[in-house]
């Protein structure tokens, strides 16, 4: 039987209610990796299904970028969770590291693979396409564009795609990642053959962030929170200069 955290769940709410995320009749993509993120997402979701009055449709989408991934295991979780699963095979990891030969192969894997999702959202009819990106993650994305961008920017909870018509959001911004690791142990995750995994930008913005985490008491939790709430902003803004100055 598949067990779910309440907390999670809980947190996911209050996500979805604060950015109105779902709503009655949506028809919601699952983005599904076959990773801890997007399997406790889907499991968070089928729950949440059951508790709400409204009705929403749930469907895992599963972009194989190897094109002959195994997913019998997942097959098997979405079927206990009682949610369709649509694989979707590509050559993307050909296109990757041997056509394009990228030196930075995580962003155009990335790109790829959510252009696929998209599209296949759909041609299934999805208004809503969902995807596993958590507390940490909303974190590090800050640090990474900083770092690596020059700029204060993060992803959006909830991001309308026009050409697509489709919304993309993210329900579990206020899930933290240590929380998902202990409730997805029974979960079963796909290994990851990518040359790429554990050696990227944000891996390395993680540790990063973990040492500080460390140093500075709930250093990540008061980053998260202030990127949450944009009231609390107090950033140079060259049209209010004079006006708050003192004379």
């Amino acid at each position: 039987m598949i067990r779910t955290n309440k907390k999670m769940v809980s947190a996911m709410h209050r996500a979805i209610v604060e950015y109105n995320m779902l709503e009655e009749n949506d028809k919601v993509a699952v983005g599904i990796s076959g990773g801890k993120d997007s399997l406790t997402l889907l499991a968070c979701l089928a729950q949440y299904k059951k508790q709400v009055k409204y009705n929403f449709e749930l469907v895992a989408v599963a972009v194989d970028i190897f094109g002959d991934s195994d997913y019998s295991k997942i097959q098997a979780f979405c079927d206990e969770l009682c949610v369709p699963l649509h694989i979707e095979r590509t050559n993307i990891n050909k296109i990757v590291f041997e056509v394009r030969n990228e030196k930075n192969p995580c962003s155009l894997c990335a790109n790829l693979r959510r252009g696929v999702l998209n599209s296949v959202a759909e041609k299934l009819g999805c208004n809503k396409v969902a995807l596993g990106h958590h507390a940490d993650d909303l974190v590090q994305t800050f640090f990474m564009s900083v770092a690596k961008e020059n700029r204060l920017s993060t992803f959006w909870p909830k991001t309308y795609l026009s050409r697509k018509n489709i919304y993309l959001i993210r329900p579990m911004i206020y899930v933290w990642e240590k929380a998902i690791f202990e409730s997805s142990k029974t979960f079963p995750i796909m290994h990851n053959p990518c040359p790429a995994n554990k050696n990227t930008v944000r891996e390395e913005m993680k540790e990063i962030l973990d040492k500080l985490d460390t140093k500075i008491p709930n250093f990540k939790e008061n980053l998260h929170s202030s990127l949450c709430h944009t009231e609390r902003y107090s950033l140079l803004d060259k049209c209010k200069v004079e006006e708050n100055n003192e004379i």
